[in-house]
């Protein structure tokens, strides 16, 4: 297979002799929105993701940051030098481009640490650049009724399903192996398409007590931690998904091609820091899920699980493919999660009952864990966009360089190592 090389050989060769800066120099204002993003973070805790830039700026950011007005003026300033901004080709201008967008999140969610709030499509489009177009619930329906046909039975349907995928739970003596084993492959499939450092590694664990289900805690140098929450059981198909969301091709890849590329390679300071409420959040959750099936087209994912990770589990393969007939069809009610939560957010849902009870219906849950739904879109609000939405776009995105499996890599490959903006995938 032809393998795409990114940062380390032919762009790093690339970059030596490109502009440094442009008649703005925005290399100035990149090194000042650093600071402004690490201050910001002090007033909002997870509000930064992850910061692999020089520990001296965090420290002096973290030891005297300004209060939330003087931000505000900061971002302002700062848009203001970009509004009369000029550059010398098309990298500089997609960087130009990067920066001002992350600087209007960066300033409309200075106003929301204050307290400020929006409608959930308006606050959306500031944060992420993106005006969420939704479904009703009803759009919907006709995908319950596929699912009744797969799982009947008695009792509402929302606890038939669970009763069904709880067949498919990995026994917590086994979750390791089985994600480690799923990690394994991931990595390796996504190797033979995207070329990383030598040194890239990262540390599995497991951890309680969270609102997600999985996360990439990116440590600069190629390295990450991937935290699994246990809170629930982890069904088996969630090993793949994690595998790929959080590592490859996922996070863990997109930070480590981020970092060598545009930091290390073009000297661009602004990826060092990974504001978690801007639109590089969309590109990230996006890709994260599309990367799934660029990984692991429907066949393919179905042999592995089968032949690997249900013996690993102590499940019987001869079961995978009904599991894989549900799991599909779930998909299909991805959808309803953004529709609900912009339901409850804008005030349009009675009471949290009722808002669990639809979580229950459309995304035939447990209670237990439509609270857990809940309390995810509760604290991050509009952010729920960035996953299915973001999925949807991304894939658009790849299936647009054609049929050819290696032109959606390379595709894949360039939006995880450039200045990539949610416009960049309409285009």
């Amino acid at each position: 297979m032809r393998i795409v090389i990114l940062a380390f050989a032919l762009v790093l060769s690339a970059c030596a002799s490109a502009p440094r800066s442009d008649p703005a120099d925005l290399d100035a204002v990149a090194r000042d929105y650093v600071r402004l993003q690490l201050e910001i973070g002090t007033h909002e805790d997870g509000y930064i993701d992850a910061y692999f830039g020089d520990p001296a700026i965090k420290a002096a950011a973290e030891a005297a940051p300004r209060a939330l007005p003087a931000l505000a003026e900061e971002a302002d300033r700062l848009l203001s030098l970009l509004a009369v901004a000029t550059v010398s080709e098309p990298m500089l201008e997609r960087r130009r481009d990067f920066l001002r967008a992350h600087l209007v999140a960066a300033r409309f969610r200075i106003d929301m640490i204050g307290g400020a709030r929006a409608p959930f499509a308006t606050e959306a489009q500031a944060l992420f650049g993106v005006t969420p177009e939704l479904k009703p619930l009803s759009a919907y329906d006709p995908v319950l009724a596929r699912i009744e046909a797969l799982v009947p039975g008695d009792g509402p349907l929302a606890d038939r399903v669970q009763a069904f995928r709880d067949r498919y739970a990995i026994p917590s003596d086994r979750l390791e192996a089985v994600m480690q084993a799923a990690i394994a492959e991931c990595r390796r499939r996504t190797l033979q398409h995207i070329a990383l450092p030598a040194e890239e590694a990262f540390t599995l664990e497991f951890v309680a007590n969270q609102s997600w289900s999985g996360y990439n805690w990116y440590q600069g140098s190629a390295h990450s931690l991937i935290q699994i929450n246990t809170d629930f059981p982890v069904f088996i198909d969630r090993a793949l998904d994690l595998g790929c969301h959080e590592g490859y091709p996922g996070h863990h890849t997109h930070n480590t091609l981020l970092e060598y590329s545009l930091v290390r390679g073009r000297g661009w300071v602004e990826n060092t820091v990974f504001p978690l409420f801007s639109p590089i959040s969309f590109i990230a959750e996006g890709e994260g899920n599309a990367g799934i099936d660029l990984t692991f087209p429907a066949a393919e994912r179905l042999e592995f699980e089968a032949r690997v990770l249900f013996p690993l589990a102590g499940l019987d393969p001869a079961s995978a493919p009904a599991y894989a007939e549900l799991r599909a069809a779930m998909k299909d009610l991805q959808g309803a999660r953004m529709t609900i939560g912009r339901m409850w957010l804008d005030g349009e849902i009675a009471s949290r009952d009722a808002a669990l009870d639809l979580i229950q219906r459309y995304q035939l849950v447990s209670r237990a864990r439509a609270d857990q739904s809940l309390r995810f879109t509760e604290h991050y609000r509009s952010y729920i966009i960035n996953y299915g939405i973001g999925e949807e776009w991304v894939a658009a995105h790849l299936a647009a360089a054609g049929d050819d499996p290696a032109a959606r890599w390379d595709a894949m490959a360039r939006l995880l190592s450039e200045p990539t903006l949610p416009s960049d995938l309409r285009r």
